[in-house]
This record gives C-alpha cells, structure tokens and sequence, in this order.
C-alpha cells in the first residue's frame, strides 16, 4: 500500500475510484489491463489519500444534485483501513451533502457501512451493486480467491433489501468452459429472485481479455485448470470478447426468467437508472400515513 495526493476525484460523469489496484485477486480482473497505466505493483495498492477533501470541495460548489457512483475499477472495500476510512468519509460527505450514490463491490465489508447507506437512501436513491459470478463456492474462491464468496453477498443482498436499499447484481464475467452452465445461471438467479433486487446487468455470457489482463488470466488458468488455457488459445486467439459457446441458450433462460419475475435486465434501463438522481422526502412520505 501506498497514498498519493491526486488532482481531481469526480469523472465527467460523476464516477469516482478512491484507490488503484487490488488484493482480492480475481483471476479475470480487468482492471489488470495495460491501457489503465497503473504504474506500481497491483497489489501495491495506490490509495488516494486526499479523495474525501477533493470530493467535498466538488459537491460544495455543484449547483445541482446528482448521483455519485464508486467502484466501477476499483472495490471501495479494499481491506486496508486507510482505504475503509476514505470510503466512509466520502459516504458521510455525500449524505451530508444530499446526494445519491451507486456504489459497488464484492465485500461483506460494505456492511460496515450500512448505517450511512440507510441515511443516504432517506434522502435521495442509493443503489447498491454487488457482482455475482458463480454459484459454486469452492469455484468462488478459485477465481475470486480474496473477497466475500458468493453466498456471504447473496446474504448482503437480503440485508440490504430488508433496509429499503435497492440493489443491482452485476452478472459478469462469466467465464468460457468453467461457470458456462445451465446450473451455474439457475443457482445465481434463484439469489437474485430470492433477494428482490432490482435489476441484474448482464451484457452476454463470456467475458473480455486486454493486455495485462489477459496474461493474468491464463497463468492462474495454468495453475487451477490445467490445458485449458491451449483450448482458450484455440478458440479465441487475442480476442477481446470471448463470448460463450452457451451464449444463445443461457441467454434465453436468463432474459425469461428475468421476465417471469419483474427483475429489470435491459443493460441501458440499468445505466439510466443508475445515473438519475432522484430526491426523497421522508418526512413528507412518513405523513401519507399519519
């Protein structure tokens, strides 16, 4: 670990990532790719040290409300204190400043949290988005070694929903030859209906390989799933979409299933939702029904 006093923290869009790099070690980590210019150690983690005084000073001087989002490249629950400080600082900035928040992760550490997630939420929308990739648990902690397994955030889900807090299940990667299956899609949906949440993003059943990414990938392949890699090589070649042989099949089930019990699934209804700030006023609410 190491801190760095950055220039800026909001993206054009809103976005933040408060640290660069990673320990949970997931075998298919995009944000490994070269094109990202992390010049440290990976699990060097960068953490960006002044990133709450950067953001209030931003949501100081807005005009207008807006939904924040973290975690797109980098978890927020990074298991390293300066990095759960900065991350709880930032949450009571922007519930002081009334703003929403998408924020998304794979760790049961965000829990930590959930007192200010249910602040936020009494003022304006909070999305929660958790990644789910496999139903197998001992396949979890092969390819996503270092976080929360799959059934810990099928629990965070529950508890989440239980609060009034609208989650979303990013159902990606899904990876070629290894969690491609009938079962696998029938055990992460069965969670999903199970928890209500409200919608579950999945582009197609594959995933993406870059430079850096790629490398990574098939040396853990090498280790867990031995001559797989070769039958990758084969199939795919460099491809930067390696989309699922299962793709059309598993496609179909997901979009019906979806369907069959008002789980939203459209990629860009998702987005949208994600982006558009919506203010509550609960007192208001709390008097509808006195």
């Amino acid at each position: 670990m190491h801190f760095k006093e950055v220039k800026g923290i909001l993206s054009s869009k809103n976005g933040m990532n408060l640290s660069r790099g990673c320990v949970h070690g997931c075998i298919y980590c995009d944000a490994r790719s070269k094109c990202y210019n992390i010049d440290h150690d990976f699990e060097d983690v960068e953490i960006k040290i002044n990133a709450p005084a950067l953001l209030e000073q931003k949501l100081r001087s807005k005009n207008k409300k807006c939904m924040i989002g973290t975690g797109a490249m980098s978890d927020p629950y990074i298991p390293i204190s300066e990095n759960l400080q900065n991350t709880r600082t930032c949450l009571e900035i922007i519930e002081k400043y009334g703003f929403g928040l998408a924020i998304q992760t794979k760790s049961s550490l965000i829990l930590r949290d959930l007192d200010l997630l249910i602040k936020i939420n009494d003022k304006a929308k909070c999305i929660v988005e958790i990644t789910l990739t496999t139903f197998d648990e001992e396949l979890c902690k092969i390819i996503e070694p270092n976080v929360s397994t799959t059934k810990e955030r099928f629990e965070i889900l529950k508890i989440l929903r239980d609060n009034g807090i609208q989650t979303i299940v990013w159902f990606s990667p899904i990876l070629p030859f290894i969690n491609d299956t009938k079962e696998n899609l029938a055990g992460i949906l069965h969670y999903c209906i199970e928890a209500e949440v409200y919608g579950i993003i999945c582009f197609e059943m594959g995933l993406t390989l870059r430079e850096g990414d790629r490398e990574y990938y098939y040396k853990n392949l090498d280790i867990y799933f031995p001559k797989l890699k070769e039958k990758y090589q084969k199939r795919y070649g460099n491809s930067y979409i390696l989309t699922s042989d299962n793709n059309k099949q598993l496609m179909e089930i997901f979009n019906k299933t979806c369907d069959e019990n008002n789980i939203v699934h459209s990629v860009d209804a998702l987005f949208n939702y994600m982006r558009i700030f919506e203010e509550k006023n609960r007192k208001a609410q709390l008097e509808l029904f006195v």
